[in-house]
């Protein structure tokens, strides 16, 4: 196989992140595919004009991402189209309504599926996050009520007993954190109150799958709301 002439040079602002950046295009595009064998390794630093060493290097990246299996005595292969540290990346510089609104879908449907599923030891360790996550106090550290509130949070997600719903809000959850101290120290953005918080509670002991998504989605929707007047304003 040899390696596509249409590869673009790599620039020196970091040799290593920009071949990870021609790699990436090529299998996006559909240059390299799924299951086939991109070009070795000699190849490669041939046509980018860069060293074996940083060839290797980006190739290592894109490998433990998952992106690209190093097979080894076989050469290296695609699988699979998305990168996930990018995507997550990319998340991570997404704007604060962007994280509000998919903070608002994960919330809701985590709710919904704890009202289904949830058992007795559920709601007894969800009564008890409740309780604690209370309100802010006055002169409270602002990073103290944000644990509190995401260990309640991260107790419906647990509760809705689906792995890929809890793993996902729980590395959102750290996302959303980088944002946090913003929303919280806008006052045009009204903190959701306890009230709302034991709704939600409420309507998953109940069983009560819609109320449980409503009031979870409902809770943000003013500052999603608020921010979109915002940003016409």
């Amino acid at each position: 196989m040899t390696a596509n002439r249409s590869l673009p040079p790599a620039d020196r602002r970091s040799l290593v992140a920009s071949v990870i950046d021609i790699l990436r295009a090529k299998v996006r595009d559909g240059t390299w595919r799924v299951d086939h064998r991109i070009p070795p390794e000699a190849e490669l630093a041939s046509a980018l004009n860069v060293g074996r060493n940083t060839i290797r290097e980006a190739v290592k990246v894109l490998a433990h991402s998952g992106m690209l299996e190093v097979r080894q005595g076989d050469g290296t292969y695609v699988r699979r189209t998305v990168d996930p540290v990018e995507t997550l990346q990319r998340i991570n510089r997404s704007s604060l309504r962007d994280h509000l609104e998919m903070q608002s879908i994960l919330e809701a449907e985590a709710a919904r599926f704890a009202a289904r599923r949830r058992t007795d030891a559920d709601i007894a360790v969800l009564q008890r996050a409740v309780k604690t996550r209370g309100a802010r106090r006055p002169g409270e550290p602002v990073e103290d009520f944000i644990q509190r509130d995401r260990a309640f949070h991260l107790a419906v997600a647990a509760a809705a007993h689906n792995q890929a719903i809890e793993e996902l809000y729980r590395y959102f959850a750290l996302s959303i954190a980088t944002h946090a101290r913003t929303i919280r120290d806008d006052g045009e953005l009204a903190e959701p109150g306890i009230a709302e918080h034991q709704a939600i509670v409420d309507a998953i002991i109940r069983q009560d799958e819609e109320g449980a998504a409503n009031t979870a989605r409902n809770i943000l929707m003013p500052r999603i709301q608020r921010l979109t007047e915002m940003q016409r304003g």
